[in-house]
């Protein structure tokens, strides 16, 4: 299909089953299917309750093939809200189509649109084709940071320290 089948829309409640779909996907490109612990139940509380992330599907021909998860940050340095890329995924036999750029090209409008100072995200390091795509974009590789994780049963010993 070409460019002209594409389309980008916002998320509804319907698309939790999709939405899950498509992070398995994720997960099985990125070889971290066994750590998926998002459920139905979970998505539809945070995404569309609590509305802690933005969900954008991607279809071609009317066929839902990708999907760009993003939330809300600040940056003191800038001084403004930034937009946060959790996640970019298209399934294999949909890619090669701009359907990436145009997601990438959409969450870049929506942070423009609200006046951000940043759209920022991260990428596995081994993954040379996304690295490519993203430079190919604009986008500049940090390499002066690290990150950091606390998870499960170190983030609740450390809220429990006084």
């Amino acid at each position: 299909m070409t460019a002209d089948n594409i389309s980008i829309r916002m998320a509804t409640e319907a698309d939790t089953p999709l939405i899950l779909k498509l992070i398995q996907g994720l997960a099985d490109y990125e070889k971290m299917s066994a750590d998926v612990e998002a459920t139905e139940e979970e998505l539809r509380k945070w995404l569309f309750e609590h509305r802690a992330a933005e969900v954008l599907i991607a279809s071609d021909g009317g066929e839902a093939c990708g999907f760009a998860l993003f939330f809300s940050t600040f940056s003191t340095f800038v001084g403004r809200p930034c937009l946060y890329l959790e996640d970019l995924f298209i399934f294999p036999q949909s890619r090669g189509k701009g359907i990436g750029r145009r997601l990438l090209s959409t969450v870049a409008s929506i942070a423009a649109e609200r006046g951000c100072g940043r759209l920022e995200w991260e990428c596995l390091d081994w993954n040379e084709p996304s690295i490519g795509f993203y430079k190919q974009m604009g986008a500049v590789q940090l390499t002066d940071r690290r990150k950091f994780r606390l998870n499960d049963k170190a983030l609740k010993a450390l809220a429990t320290r006084g």
